[in-house]
């Protein structure tokens, strides 16, 4: 317990002093005093003890804590001597109450610290997903806030205790559901240097190292991608840190809209924005991320989900059919949500041939590649993802794949403009000296206050290298591989898509009922975890996602993860019997 969060009452006390003894002589170690000169000396030493406002360093300068009464040494239980070793807040000094903060926060930071490394270390022993029940929580906490503080000791106990048993350990060896979740500690470190700086940067003057660094990591990172040239600051383009590629989609989705009304309005000045929104229509892929489809209910217009091709890619065939029929219509086609490497199977949209039909009706073409992205990195990858040229904005999360602490997506935009004119406001307090001479990242999306995330990437990419980070994503699809290989030689799985990165999507062979009754006892067994799949093309498959996640990821852990597939097989293969096809 900090000592100032107990105030002393020594005032109180001493103005409450019995008078009647008075009379007494009291003996100090140096000397004879009347009652009246010990009620002086007390002040005084009370103003000693005080002085400049903190303790003397030694508690019997004065000498009144012990006492000699009629000829018998007592020690005096008045609050006056504790005083000098624990002075009341309101009499410390603000030095001496910065020191005891940063004195406690040097502790109990490292304790943090120390406690974050342990649990990494040893996240092996957990269950990877945890056995609780909604509401699990509730019963163990108070009803009601601490008033006092509480010790740090209880604090850290409560963490292993209480919420230990709630957490899904996304860093465990066999975590494989999602996509990876990047963790590394350069990026830990960056996230609490930034947070000790707190700077809300939504202007070049609240916080120009935030905007300055900013603008050339995103740089850095477009040139390692091997990006197109108009998504560098130098240009019209450039690119902001938002906070995940569903903030992405919509911010895109939005700054289309704006530059149809103006395009359409150009063209038609005695139309109204609203008859003009009820024309507008936006198409995405039905293997699009759900983020993609909630941009269009948020947002309120038109947004067509389109079918993908056997490959579950989004094809110009399909796009251009729909297109023609809106045009026909009387609607306005305005915005093309692609994806480059799709949660469900991690395919990608064939951009070359969207991208010219895109062109040719003027539409926004935007690509969330939040996973997928970061193998851009690797130049063998480029292959995956071509037609980058014909783009108007692309999403993608470093995140997921570059080991940056979550929250950290980039979106770049061919004409920076377009998201400028959409979300500025100049209000006077957002005024500064510097104004247009670098960017005020507030005007590029929908927060207006931001954290100093950049860091995160100059941490990494400078603690890393380059080659460190390629060499980490290669091992992933090296894993990935290995995987794929165990699965088919096994004889009795199937793989769905093609495997091209980290992710690895599954089944039991023609059997969509045996793969659900795989993954409940996946789940059930806790040595796993995983999550499914649904696609309809032509008929329902159900899959199971396996996702390389781990940072340390090898031939190992991959094949203990495989044997608990087939083991788990096996035991579904006695109770039910051989395989057979059921046609699904």
């Amino acid at each position: 317990m900090n000592d100032f969060s107990h105030p002393s009452e020594n005032s109180s006390q001493m103005n409450s002093v019995d008078h009647s003894t008075e009379g007494l002589n009291f003996s100090t170690l140096g000397g004879s005093y009347t009652a009246k000169t010990m009620l002086k000396l007390a002040s005084a030493e009370q103003h000693v003890c005080f002085n400049n406002g903190g303790p003397v360093q030694n508690g019997k300068a004065v000498g009144v804590s012990e006492l000699v009464v009629n000829g018998a040494t007592e020690h005096c239980s008045s609050p006056m001597a504790m005083s000098c070793e624990a002075p009341s807040p309101e009499n410390k000094s603000r030095t001496h109450i910065e020191s005891e903060y940063f004195a406690e926060m040097r502790t109990q930071c490292t304790k943090a610290i120390n406690l974050s490394v342990d649990y990494l270390q040893g996240i092996a022993k957990h269950r990877v997903f945890p056995q609780v029940e909604p509401g699990y929580l509730r019963p163990l906490l108070p009803e009601e806030a601490p008033l006092e503080p509480e010790p740090w000791e209880q604090i850290f106990s409560d963490v292993d205790k209480l919420l230990m048993p709630g957490v899904t350990h996304w860093n465990h060896p066999h975590f494989h559901a999602y996509l990876a979740a990047a963790n590394s500690y350069p990026a830990l470190c960056a996230d609490i240097i930034s947070t000790s700086i707190g700077g809300i940067g939504f202007t070049w003057a609240s916080s120009p190292v935030s905007t300055e660094l900013e603008v050339v990591m995103l740089d850095w990172l477009a040139k390692l991608l091997k990006l197109p040239e108009f998504f560098l600051s130098h240009t019209e383009g450039g690119g902001v840190i938002q906070g995940t590629s569903s903030e992405s989609t919509f911010v895109s989705l939005l700054a289309a809209r704006n530059v149809a009304l103006e395009k359409y309005l150009r063209l038609h000045p005695k139309s109204s924005k609203f008859e003009i929104l009820e024309k507008l229509v936006g198409y995405h892929s039905d293997q699009a991320h759900a983020s993609v489809e909630r941009a269009g209910l948020l947002s309120l217009l038109r947004f067509r989900a389109l079918p993908c091709n056997q490959k579950f890619e989004l094809d110009g065939q399909t796009l251009r059919r729909a297109v023609e029929e809106d045009v026909a219509n009387g609607l306005i086609p305005f915005y093309c949500a692609a994806t480059l490497g799709t949660t469900a199977t991690c395919s990608y949209d064939r951009l070359p041939e969207i991208g010219p039909i895109c062109q040719e009706y003027d539409m926004w073409l935007h690509v969330d590649a939040a996973y997928a992205g970061s193998a851009l990195i690797c130049p063998e990858f480029h292959r995956l993802m071509p037609g980058l040229e014909y783009i108007s904005s692309l999403a993608f999360n470093p995140h997921k794949w570059l080991l940056m602490n979550f929250d950290l997506s980039i979106v770049w935009l061919k004409n920076a403009q377009s998201f400028v004119k959409a979300f500025t406001v100049d209000a006077s307090y957002l005024q500064h000296a510097k104004l247009g001479k670098m960017p005020d990242f507030r005007n590029w999306h929908i927060p207006f206050g931001r954290r100093f995330r950049s860091l995160k990437i100059w941490f990494v990419i400078r603690a890393y290298g380059v080659r460190g980070i390629q060499n980490y994503i290669r091992n992933h699809v090296k894993m990935a591989h290995y995987l794929e290989h165990l699965l088919v030689s096994d004889g009795r799985f199937e793989i769905v898509g093609e495997v091209t990165l980290g992710l690895v999507c599954f089944r039991i062979k023609n059997d969509n009922a045996r793969t659900r009754t795989l993954y409940d006892r996946i789940e059930a067994d806790g040595r796993l975890h995983l999550v499914p799949s649904y696609i309809q093309h032509p008929i329902e498959l159900f899959l199971i996602r396996f996702a390389i996640c781990y940072q340390f990821a090898d031939e190992e852990l991959t094949r203990t993860s495989f044997n608990v597939i087939s083991e788990l097989t096996t035991e579904i293969y006695q109770t039910d019997g051989p395989p057979h096809a059921t046609g699904n």
